[in-house]
């Protein structure tokens, strides 16, 4: 029998290649399966595109209207100055009155005012000018000091910000107007200038005012307005738009949209095209320029819906004494377009607009 020696190396080496092509195998197969159950990349759905393409009969579904909903801004808006940097302005303690007064305006001058008592509805200046007039759309304070002394066709006049105040008491808070001398009425301004002090003069910063809506090819609705306001405003405005109080029955949490504690028909939410506006950038509550709650057809609609109700009247005959000057949903005649009150009130508005920018044209080519 013949016996060799057994080979260490080899026993050694030969293990090395039993493992390795253990490990390549292994590497391979697992590599196989990852190949089989890893899912393949879909392509980006298309939906969007698809959702803003009209039907055959020219209509958008509810998710193409939904999708008009998001958020499309990209600008830099203005921001309100940090009240922190008051503390080495000697103002401040008049400024600080003066957004006290804007915020709590029913506590100094309302049912149970502190200077004077029932001189108001009972409404706060920040149920229209929002978050203490700093809210971009929110009808804020940004453009007042770099726009005033200005003319403004209602008055036919230059007015100052001392008379714009005033027509907010008169107006929006159907009121008294204040003493321009008296404290209240110098620390209300000397907030309003601090909001604006870093806008240059003549400038209106993005994201003053209201922001612009496209008009309908229609009246607007109030009976479809109805609709919107029971289910997504009447919550918080209640069903014959009075409002809510607060605990303390001070102050409106939220304020009245009709009826004899509203804003009267000389304010400049009565114009349609002001409320709507409004509405969308901020309604309902929790809405914003960026993120909207409501179509532009349902802010429309529903501004008609309240803008019919009753509510205190002022007088204004004295208002717009150039009638060529009246905007396009100024509800009362006379008119010089040649179009009547009830179009003015509800639209379709761009017949109006298009015959008062041909006027307007005309004046300055012939001036």
């Amino acid at each position: 029998m013949n016996n060799q020696p057994e080979n260490p190396l080899a026993n050694v080496v030969g293990k090395l290649i039993s493992i390795i092509v253990f490990l390549i195998v292994a590497i391979i197969g697992l590599v196989v399966l990852l190949v089989l159950f890893t899912p393949t990349p879909k392509e980006k759905p298309k939906q969007e595109i698809a959702l803003s393409i009209p039907d055959k009969n020219g209509n958008f579904t509810e998710a193409a209207k939904q999708l008009a909903l998001k958020p499309k801004d990209t600008l830099n808006y203005w921001t309100a100055p940090d009240i922190a940097s008051l503390d080495q302005n000697p103002k401040k303690d008049l400024i600080l009155y003066g957004k006290d007064l804007i915020v709590h305006t029913s506590e100094y001058y309302g049912e149970n005012g502190k200077i004077f008592k029932s001189s108001t509805n009972g409404m706060n200046c920040q149920n229209c000018h929002l978050e203490a007039g700093t809210k971009v759309f929110g009808n804020n304070y940004s453009a007042v000091a770099s726009t005033y002394p200005k003319y403004r066709a209602r008055s036919g006049a230059k007015e100052n910000i001392y008379k714009r105040v005033n027509d907010c008491f008169e107006r929006s808070l159907n009121g008294k107007s204040l003493d321009t001398t008296s404290k209240e009425m110098q620390g209300i301004v000397a907030y309003i200038k601090w909001l604006g002090k870093d806008v240059e003069k003549g400038i209106k910063p993005e994201g003053s005012g209201f922001k612009d809506m496209a008009f309908l090819d229609r009246p607007a609705d109030p009976e479809k307005g109805k609709i919107i306001y029971t289910e997504k405003c009447q919550s918080c405005h209640q069903p014959n738009g009075e409002g809510i109080m607060n605990t303390e029955k001070t102050a409106y949490t939220y304020p009245p949209l009709w009826g004899k504690n509203s804003f009267n028909d000389g304010a400049g939410l009565f114009r349609l095209s002001n409320f709507a506006k409004y509405v969308k950038s901020n309604m309902p509550l929790g809405a914003n320029h960026n993120s909207p709650q409501l179509s532009d057809e349902e802010a429309w609609d529903v501004a008609a819906f309240v803008n019919t109700q009753s509510r205190p009247h002022i007088n204004i005959k004295k208002d717009w004494p150039k009638i060529e000057e009246k905007p396009f949903d100024h509800p009362f005649g006379p008119y010089a377009d040649g179009f009547d009150e009830k179009q003015h009130k509800l639209g379709p508005f761009k017949p109006i607009k298009e015959k008062l920018d041909e006027m307007k044209k005309a004046k300055s080519k012939n001036a």
